[in-house]
């Protein structure tokens, strides 16, 4: 269920993988995307059993329509769950302690945050879109707003540089903002690497970065659009504070 789930920092930090879910082929087994008929079924089965892991009632896995911008929804401590409907926002940050923040992705990377001391916690969807908007920096600057400073934050999954080939256009545009997402792939063509421009964005917010990344193309343990096409799935990020 989980290829990472660390508790540090007075969070838990998990990643998904595809396995000890409800899903059938092709989506099989813990596919937490959108879909109708059966697999619907499904998903909300694999939510229960999600929110289960975490000690929490299904309500409580905080989800947004993320739309690969970089709005960011704050859940107050007084917002009645679950929330409805979804707001449209690419991450959430929130003081609760009774919730679980969750992003999904299937090739974008999930990036999940804390500061412990200050019980602030957030959760943020970054592809290439999201990478250039800002998303991951205008989480930092929301959870600064509810009181964050020293934060924490942990890369999962995602279509490593080697493997995401985009055309030159697009990789120059990138770069020109976000230089260090400037890659190329194992055979010799443009690329992006949305962690390593992440990575550096978190630098310089003077936020503490742990690496958790491993490939989505490369791994069939995961998910990913890039491999499987609209029959892939979706995995998730997800964070907790535990005191």
């Amino acid at each position: 269920m989980f290829g990472y789930d660390e508790v540090f920092d007075g969070a838990r930090f998990a990643f998904t993988d595809r396995f000890g879910g409800a899903s059938l082929p092709p989506y099989g087994e813990l596919n937490l995307g959108s879909a109708q008929g059966d697999e619907a079924d499904a998903i909300a089965e694999n939510f229960r059993r999600l929110a289960g892991e975490f000690g929490v009632a299904e309500d409580r896995v905080i989800r947004v329509s993320q739309v690969h911008g970089y709005d960011v929804h704050v859940v107050r401590p007084d917002d009645e769950l679950p929330v409805r409907p979804q707001p449209r926002a690419d991450a959430l940050v929130t003081t609760r302690t009774d919730v679980v923040l969750c992003v999904r992705a299937a090739d974008c990377l999930p990036v999940l945050f804390a500061d412990q001391a200050k019980g602030v916690i957030g959760a943020a969807h970054s592809g290439r879109r999201g990478l250039y908007a800002g998303v991951v920096p205008a989480t930092v600057e929301a959870m600064r707003a509810l009181g964050a400073e020293r934060i924490t934050a942990v890369l999962g999954p995602y279509a490593c540089g080697n493997c995401y080939e985009v055309p030159e256009e697009m990789r120059a545009e990138v770069a020109e903002r976000v230089p260090a997402s400037y890659a190329e792939t194992s055979w010799g063509t443009p690329s992006i690497d949305v962690a390593a421009g992440v990575a550096a964005q978190l630098a310089e917010l003077d936020c503490t970065v742990i690496d958790a990344t491993s490939c989505t193309i490369e791994s069939e343990n995961l998910y990913s659009y890039r491999r499987e096409g609209p029959v892939s799935g979706r995995l998730a990020g997800l964070v907790r504070l535990t005191r």
